[in-house]
This record gives structure tokens, sequence and C-alpha cells, in this order.
């Protein structure tokens, strides 16, 4: 009798057991933006609710606002690693693991204003980007989305009122090949400073001046530094970045979980840019507000620069037409 009711009990527990339900699969989500009014943190939250709601809370997120690197280089190698499953990062940094085709969508002055950006990024060009991203990686990156990060503009310690003005100047850029290229051109000198670092940096003149869009730098109050507060609308990028998920990752999950993380990207993607072209005119409000001086510029010696940088890359990495068909989507 003792022995029956000890197997009783036994597999009372194993049913209950089997009938526990599973816990949540975490997804780890992060940007290298510290702010929370950022919009790539309105849009990872857009992701997380939404993919937590669809899956009935067979997912659960956790998102990183810079807490595991304000460098997108770090969180590139996260995704690599495995040790983060969503990233947003810029096209550039794509290209140190031996992507150069990722760069085309770092050339400045490539889009004419955000409606054409779209159409790129949201057609056969960002898919076809897509695709050889994941090829030439060996399926360690999968493009998921295309996310903005604005309009950039310069600003530092004086305004520019002619191209000649930016000679000698140190400036804070990315350091894509094809980015530092055209600042080269201009007379600049492009100079690498962390963004986490780059308050300082302006604060204390390690660097003359930066660029970027109203939103981002005005969050860390760049434009309230020494080198900081002359702003002028050069808007020499409608900024591309990457939302990079690990292929591998990918390819482990079952359809139905795909199509949770699919349509909560969607979600998430719409959010992001909703938030970043809403902010927008908000942020130049606050600046000037806060001191800052904005003034705009004849952008056709920037034109005629960028325009031969965009011609001699896609040359010598074979995506002629691919540049046509960006600039076609243009017209």
């Amino acid at each position: 009798m003792k022995k029956f009711a000890l197997f009783a009990l036994v597999l009372s527990l194993v049913f209950a057991a089997s009938a526990a339900p599973a816990a949540p699969a975490k997804l780890v989500v992060a940007h290298n933006q510290t702010s929370q009014e950022n919009p790539y943190q309105y849009g990872m939250l857009k992701f997380k609710e939404a993919v937590e709601r669809l899956s009935g809370g067979e997912f659960s997120v956790d998102v990183h606002a810079g807490t595991i690197g304000t460098n997108e280089d770090e969180l590139v190698e996260k995704v690599q690693l495995g040790a983060a499953d969503i990233i947003v990062a810029s096209p550039g940094f794509m290209t140190k693991i031996g992507i150069p085709e990722v760069d085309m969508f770092s050339l400045l002055y490539l889009f004419g204003g955000f409606s054409h950006w779209e159409k790129v990024v949201d057609g056969e060009p960002g898919a076809a980007l897509a695709k050889i991203i994941n090829q030439k990686s060996g399926n360690t990156f999968r493009i998921a989305s295309y996310w903005s990060a604005g309009v950039r503009n310069y600003y530092g310690k004086k305004p520019i009122e002619k191209i000649g003005d930016l000679s000698g100047l140190k400036i804070r850029t990315q350091m894509s090949g094809v980015v530092a290229d055209f600042w080269k051109k201009t007379g600049a000198i492009p100079t690498n400073v962390a963004w986490g670092e780059l308050y300082q940096g302006l604060q204390q003149g390690i660097v003359d001046a930066a660029e970027n869009d109203y939103t981002n730098f005005s969050l860390l109050d760049h434009h309230k530094t020494v080198n900081g507060k002359f702003i002028t609308e050069t808007e020499h990028d409608f900024t591309t970045r990457v939302v990079l998920m690990n292929g591998h990752k990918w390819d482990s999950y079952s359809d139905q979980q795909k199509a949770w993380i699919t349509q909560a990207l969607k979600e998430a993607t719409d959010e992001e840019r909703k938030v970043t072209y809403a902010q927008l005119g908000k942020s130049k409000d606050r600046v000037i507000a806060d001191g800052a001086k904005v003034n705009s510029i004849d952008k056709t010696p920037f034109i005629a620069i960028a325009i031969p940088i965009q011609d001699e890359l896609a040359k010598r990495i074979g995506m002629e037409d691919f540049l046509k068909s960006i600039r076609a989507l243009g017209k």
C-alpha cells in the first residue's frame, strides 16, 4: 500500500511538472543611446510590448538603453556572440566585419528626404542589401528592419557660412570610410570620439564640432557646450540605422515565433519612425530656446563633393546598378 501511495505521489508530481507553463523565452534588445526619450527607446519598448502581447507571454524582453554598450561596435559584437538578440547599429560599423556593401547606406547626400529614404529602405534596395549582409556574414547577421536617426547637421564652436569655414576644424563624426572621406574633402579633420564621451569632448575642446540630428544631440545637451552651440543645417544625411538579429538564432525559432517577432518589429519600426519625425521640430525649438544659434547654408558645394564619393564606392564594390536604383526612387 505504501509503495502504491509513493508511486501515486511521484506520478502526480510528474503530471504537475508537465502541466506547468514553460518559462518565457527571453529576448535581449539594445541600443547605444542612454536617454529614455530617444526614439530608439520608444521603438524598443514598443517591440517589448508587442511581442509579449502577441506571444501571450511566451517571450519576455529585456530592453537596454546604453547599459550593455554605448559604442555600436560593442553591440554588433554582442549580436555576433549571442549576448544580445536584437540591436540598433549604424551601417558603417558593419564594414568592420568585411561587408563593404553596407556602406552604401552611409553615403552622404544619398537621400533627398524622408520620403525618398523610406522608398529605398522599405523597397527593393533595402531588401537587396539585407540579403547581401546575411549571405556575406554567413547568417550571423540578419537585418530585421531599418530605423531612422533623423537628419544630421553640423554643430560646433562657430557657424558654417561657406564650405571653406570647415578648414582645419576637428569634427567628431562616424568613421566609416565614405563619411570620413567626405569630411576630409571639405577641409575638416574627422575625429573619433565615443558617443558617450562627446559632451566632454565638446566642452573641453577635444573636438571643435560634431554632426548629428537635433534630437540625439539635444537630449544630451551637446548644444549647451562651448563647442556645440552653433548649428548649421547641412542636412547631409537622412540617416539609416539597421536593426540586427543573429541569423542562426532566428532560424532556431518556430514559424509562429518568427511571425510574432516580425509583427512586433513592424509595430516597433512604425513607432520609432513616428517618434523620430515628430521630435525633429520640437528638438530644434528646444535648442533655440536654450540659446543655440541656427543658420542654413547653400548645400550645392557639399553635394558636389558627395556625388563623386557615391560613384567611386559603387564602382569599387560593384554596386553601380544599386546606386542607380536609389537615385531613381528619388525622382
